[in-house]
């Protein structure tokens, strides 16, 4: 499954110190679900993850446990930086991006994800 989750109003909020530390929150997470977090890259405005999860897992409770769990974690850790920009009460949008990769090469969507423009 292909993800993208932005943070709400699109803010700039992600840096290289920052996406790490969400891949390695969000990895523990899929862990948990025993879920797979395949590969995962982002901007400075929005996140990619490749995860492979059991059909025995809703999408919806892994992916509300993915932005939950990284929102408190990345204010916690970072608490200067992400709350110097207004967001109201959420870190992520409401929304999100979800794509099955059947029928698609996953090197294709790897490489996609891999070529996202990493902030420095």
């Amino acid at each position: 499954m292909h993800l993208v989750f932005t943070p709400k109003y699109r803010r700039k909020l992600f840096t290289d110190t920052i996406l790490t530390r969400c891949e390695e929150v969000m990895r523990k997470v899929c862990e948990d679900f025993g879920a797979e977090l395949r590969d995962f890259n982002g901007e400075t405005d929005h996140v990619h993850l490749l995860a492979r999860y059991p059909s025995r897992i809703a999408l919806s409770r892994l992916v509300g446990s993915l932005k939950g769990v990284s929102a408190r974690r990345l204010h916690q850790d970072f608490p200067t930086h992400i709350n110097k920009y207004p967001r109201g009460e959420h870190f992520w949008s409401p929304s999100y991006y979800a794509s099955s990769c059947e029928g698609t090469s996953l090197a294709v969507v790897k490489d996609y994800i891999e070529n996202q423009k990493h902030p420095d």
